[in-house]
């Protein structure tokens, strides 16, 4: 089979067209045009950078977001690649440390190299923090009542099977100030608490936390502190260094344009002997290896991790800050529908400081059977349920939100 049939089988597979392969998307539009006309600039990124059918509105980014072309290319150029074997290594991760691309995730994340770990999801570097982790009887571990079923399961686990003490600190919603929820998560650590385990944005509601301020109290009484930032990643501005966290669990493939099954687990150097490895191989307990040795889980698809680092580069080639800055504007115009519709309940509080492109709305009304039939008709895709947390990005359109919103009156007059 010629490499571009592969391509072409490949993409197949991926479920996507083959129309666009054998050449790369088109350059990204001049900048200018962002400051001349924002909205048309970002319509052509969206026609021009994804796949993405003009028929379909998708407002539910906060589960898995959209790989642009350049990413759905990388990923079917390297299995394509090695393949055929046109390269001198083995094509594969899951033995090796990838020590140039964790740099460049390194650089762009804000902390050491040595310190960041290559892993599928969020959900599995949580749990090699809370299965890694050296804890006694009695011990405490705190979370709070937004968490993601996998920083909460984690923990479950781990205080059933080692007699430790689990609390659950609720979440006022709509919070009052970011003052608010460092004070109370604080507040909550006693004398046998081991560790603190929160998200640093909540996945159910979108609250974006004051981690760094919370971090810093916690490490100030010997607390161990974890972060879940699976939606951190490419939402909002931070340092991973600058959090003075222990531990923190990413999802790239949700804000970063990375594909599905790419994770990351950052370890403070300090913590890097401490922790054990949960998925073991040859040279798990090589300390030399940093990070990387929680790297060592058995062969596994590198065409993944090279989609993530397009993923990062196409993010970088955007400018961080005009993505944030589009992902925001949307969700504040998103927001500001759902304040003038009466059959919603708003969860996420109108400081800014405390969401960038999630919003949460709480239906008034359990009978949704309606706008649910019109959702599916129309073909937005969005969480139907009666508390629903919807996403916008880059690729999100103003119509997509003004479409969920009529279909929403429609419904429920």
């Amino acid at each position: 089979m010629e490499r571009r049939q592969f391509l072409e089988a490949a993409g197949a597979l991926l479920g996507v067209s083959a129309a666009w392969r054998a050449e790369s998307p088109p350059p990204l539009p001049d900048p200018k045009l962002r400051q001349r006309d924002p909205e048309q600039y970002w319509k052509r990124i969206r026609e021009e950078q994804f796949l993405l059918p003009n028929w379909r509105a998708f407002l539910n980014n906060g589960s898995l977001g959209v790989a642009p072309k350049l990413v759905v290319k990388a990923v079917a150029d390297y299995l394509a690649s090695s393949a055929a074997l046109e390269m001198d290594y083995y094509p594969r991760w899951g033995y090796e440390t990838l020590d140039e691309f964790r740099q460049e995730l390194a650089a762009f994340f804000g902390c050491r190299k040595d310190e960041l770990a290559i892993t599928h999801n969020a959900t599995e570097a949580m749990s090699m923090i809370a299965a890694g982790l050296d804890l006694k009887p009695g011990d405490e571990i705190v979370i709070t009542d937004q968490e993601h079923p996998s920083g909460r399961g984690c923990w479950q686990m781990k205080a059933a099977r080692h007699g430790l003490t689990l609390r659950e600190i609720p979440i006022p919603l709509p919070p009052e100030s970011p003052e608010q929820l460092a004070e109370l998560l604080i507040r909550s650590l006693g004398p046998k608490t081991r560790v603190l385990s929160f998200s640093g944005i909540t996945s159910p509601t979108g609250l974006v936390m004051p981690v760094r301020e919370i971090c810093t109290a916690a490490r100030a009484k010997g607390v161990i502190t974890v972060v879940d930032g699976a939606h951190m990643h490419g939402q909002i501005d931070f340092r991973i260094s600058d959090l003075n966290c222990d531990y923190l669990a990413g999802s790239p493939h949700k804000w970063m344009f990375a594909p599905a099954g790419s994770g990351l687990l950052y370890i403070r150097e300090e913590n890097l002997e401490k922790l054990w490895p949960t998925i073991i191989s040859g040279g798990w307990n090589e300390t030399k290896l940093k990070a990387a040795r929680f790297m060592n889980v058995g062969t596994n698809n590198r065409a993944i991790v090279e989609g993530m680092m397009a993923g990062l580069r196409f993010y970088q080639q955007l400018g961080p800050e005009a993505v944030r800055d589009r992902m925001h504007q949307l969700a504040r115009y998103l927001r500001s529908r759902a304040a003038e519709c009466p059959h919603v309940e708003l969860l996420t509080p109108e400081d800014d400081r405390m969401y960038a492109a999630l919003v949460t709305i709480r239906f008034k009304q359990d009978d949704l059977k309606k706008f649910h039939e019109l959702l599916q008709a129309k073909r937005v895709w969005c969480f139907q349920s009666k508390q629903v947390r919807l996403a916008v990005h880059v690729h999100t359109r103003p119509q997509d939100i003004d479409l969920y919103f009529d279909l929403l009156r429609e419904a429920l007059g």
